[in-house]
């Protein structure tokens, strides 16, 4: 038998300014390749104590449940949903975007009667929509996407928070694309459940899915009837794991949390005010240049994201050709929409390490000269003049 020939060659160079993953910092990569410990060892054990203490900063939360779960977003999604509900279990699931519809669909899987309150993509909802829905409902979770990646628009929190405690219900929401790129406020908003990712503003390579559950969280979850639908998910077990005991649940991705600790470490060196500040200014330098280039936003501006800007395709320019440029000659990754908007919308993403001035300019070069070649006219050069003179302002 020949022998198989490896056709895996050296990963290119991305400049990651799509949805996610983002950038990733050096310091990070090193601590990828750190050498391996046991799950159990002390060593490991310290840092798992000293990242659960960092995400609680991060979260702004005093929640003793908090970690960091074994597996991406997604998995961040389920934990929170199968732990919280019991099947025959009423929720209502907030869907503006792709991943409301999918979570009312996990929340369906694990047995929850399901009631979906929609907006159209790129927009958000009001205290007012969940006030009526949870008063007909009577749900025992309301979850919400706090920033829906899929369209680029940040949902308010605070007053709705009030109004699902009002009603007597638990508060769960999504902070995949948000933590550590705007304010994430867990306590002073009052929420139960959150979930994240490790790939977007936090800037860490795909693999581990922070989560925080609250005291009235804890409660429902130990007043359980039925076991949790999901084994490795279950966080009556898994929190022995990360809590005094250190049962044994399962083996830990070790070089991932050590990547995660360090990215949490650089976060909070950068300080959450400077961070957001930060994230801010240049997706208002974007913003200008890409509007001195005739492409507008898809999402008010009174509720955009400033890390995930879905901005409307120009009409006569091709989608898919203009990304696979970007990427092609410029080595730039941009995402495309999602749902009613593929084809319509572009996700710009300026992601913890990958929101600078630098890309921020490079991208609007690039793009030029990407919407020259479709035969668009645009003055040359005003995009990145518009971004420099919002950087020259500040």
């Amino acid at each position: 038998m020949a022998a198989v020939q490896s056709t895996t060659t050296t990963a290119p160079q991305r400049i990651l300014m799509g949805p996610g993953p983002s950038d990733v910092d050096s310091r990070v990569l090193a601590a990828l390749s750190a050498p391996i410990v046991g799950h159990l060892d002390p060593y490991f054990l310290r840092v798992m104590d000293e990242m659960q203490s960092m995400l609680r900063e991060v979260f702004r939360t005093k929640n003793e449940l908090t970690l960091a779960v074994s597996g991406t977003g997604s998995a961040g999604m389920e934990t929170c949903v199968v732990n919280l509900i019991e099947p025959g279990d009423r929720m209502v699931v907030g869907v503006n975007g792709v991943f409301g519809t999918r979570m009312a669909d996990v929340a369906t899987r694990a047995g929850a009667e399901v009631t979906t309150i929609e907006r159209p993509f790129g927009e958000v909802f009001n205290a007012d929509e969940i006030a009526e829905v949870v008063a007909r409902v009577k749900p025992k979770v309301v979850g919400l996407i706090h920033a829906e990646t899929s369209t680029g628009a940040l949902q308010p929190i605070e007053e709705i928070s009030r109004v699902v405690h009002d009603a007597g219900a638990l508060l769960l929401i999504d902070t995949v694309t948000s933590l550590g790129g705007v304010p994430v406020e867990i306590d002073a908003w009052n929420v139960d459940a959150v979930y994240s990712g490790t790939q977007k503003c936090l800037s860490c390579p795909p693999g581990l899915a922070p989560v925080s559950f609250s005291a009235a969280a804890l409660e429902v979850m130990d007043a359980r009837k039925t076991k949790v639908a999901s084994w490795y998910l279950d966080m009556s077990m898994v929190r022995n794991y990360w809590g005094g005991k250190r049962a044994y649940h399962h083996t830990a991705p070790i070089n991932m949390n050590y990547a995660l600790h360090e990215a949490l470490r650089l976060v909070l060196e950068e300080g959450l005010e400077n961070r957001f500040d930060r994230h801010r200014q240049n997706h208002l330098a974007l913003c200008a240049g890409l509007e001195a280039l005739g492409i507008q936003y898809a999402v008010p501006a009174d509720h955009r994201l400033p890390q995930l800007n879905a901005v409307v395709i120009p009409a006569g320019v091709e989608d898919a050709a203009v990304r696979k440029q970007l990427l092609s000659e410029f080595g730039i990754e941009i995402g495309g929409g999602l749902g009613p908007m593929a084809g319509k919308t572009w996700r710009i993403g300026l992601m913890g390490a990958a929101s600078s001035n630098r890309n921020v300019l490079l991208l609007l070069a690039a793009l030029e000269r990407c919407l020259t070649d479709q035969g668009i006219s645009v003055t040359p050069g005003a995009g990145v003049a518009a971004a420099n003179g919002v950087y020259g302002a500040a």
